[in-house]
């Protein structure tokens, strides 16, 4: 299908796509084919984590598509369980083995765990593997602009990136604008909320009824206009296509209104606060 994804440039210089596929739950055989249905359809940017346990799914796929490997971003994450610095770089190691992949496009802290306080000690790890040529940027999810400003106080690196809860029940408006401000990336999990609740929305429906388009579509349009990457996962064709099928069309500013007002003080899906949240 060619290039049909626009993209921007991170801080580092490397480009990303603004929609990629999230993979959470795609694995094995099944999973592998999903992933390379995506690729043929027109995704360069694949999203997975090292506790999603597939990526040695994402690094099949990779290898499967008739798509060259330089021209697909792949992304993965360090656990919580393993940011102290040696650990981190085993780990890193070791997500590059299971995908059988010389280099990950794109590596993150999945959460900062600030009760143990080694996200620095991880940080300084994703660095190194930078300079290794492990990793071509280094980024996180989920951090609080004070975890950021720690990191590059005592590093001297600031993240390319920082992947959060992004959709419209929990907008994120003052993240947005500091990430902006600092020239950090904001990449968005669960675009979609990952709820039907979001995909009834008469809102939503209405402005999609306006445009001739799906809900789906709407709100991935509004990410793309918030300037936010965002990687909805999908194992029907037919919706990853729909998905990435939203450059024809725009949102006006009352449109990104009605649907950033949705947001809520308690719009998280599950209640995952980073400055508390631990993951394992």
């Amino acid at each position: 299908m060619g290039k049909t994804i626009p993209e921007i440039i991170l801080n580092d210089g490397l480009t990303l796509p603004v929609i990629g596929l999230g993979t959470y739950k795609l694995k094995g055989n099944e999973g592998a084919n999903t992933i390379v249905g995506a690729i043929d359809i027109g995704y360069r940017l694949i999203d997975s984590a090292y506790n999603y346990e597939n990526e040695g799914t994402v690094g099949n796929a990779v290898r499967r598509s008739s798509v060259p490997r330089e021209e697909l971003k792949i992304t993965s994450k360090l656990p919580g369980r393993y940011q102290n610095y040696d650990n981190a770089v085993t780990t890193i190691q070791e997500s590059l083995y299971r995908a059988n992949l010389d280099y990950y496009d794109l590596y993150l802290i999945h959460w900062p765990n600030p009760k143990q306080d080694s996200y620095v000690e991880a940080w300084q790890a994703l660095i190194d593997a930078k300079k290794w040529g492990l990793i071509r940027s280094i980024g996180v999810c989920n951090f609080l602009p004070e975890h950021m400003e720690r990191l590059e106080k005592e590093t001297g690196v600031k993240p390319s990136i920082n992947q959060i809860e992004l959709h419209p029940f929990f907008n994120q408006a003052p993240q947005r604008k500091w990430h902006e401000e600092n020239n950090i990336a904001t990449e968005s999990w669960s675009p979609l909320a990952r709820a039907n609740q979001v995909l009834q929305n008469d809102t939503i429906q209405q402005i999609a009824d306006h445009h001739n388009k799906s809900i789906s579509q709407v709100i991935l349009r509004w990410h793309y206009q918030l300037g936010a990457i965002s990687i909805p996962k999908s194992s029907s064709p037919a919706r990853q296509l729909e998905n990435i099928s939203i450059f024809d069309f725009s949102l006006n500013e009352t449109e990104m209104s009605m649907i950033s007002g949705l947001t809520r003080p308690d719009g998280r899906i599950n209640n995952q606060d980073p400055a508390a949240y631990e993951e394992f």
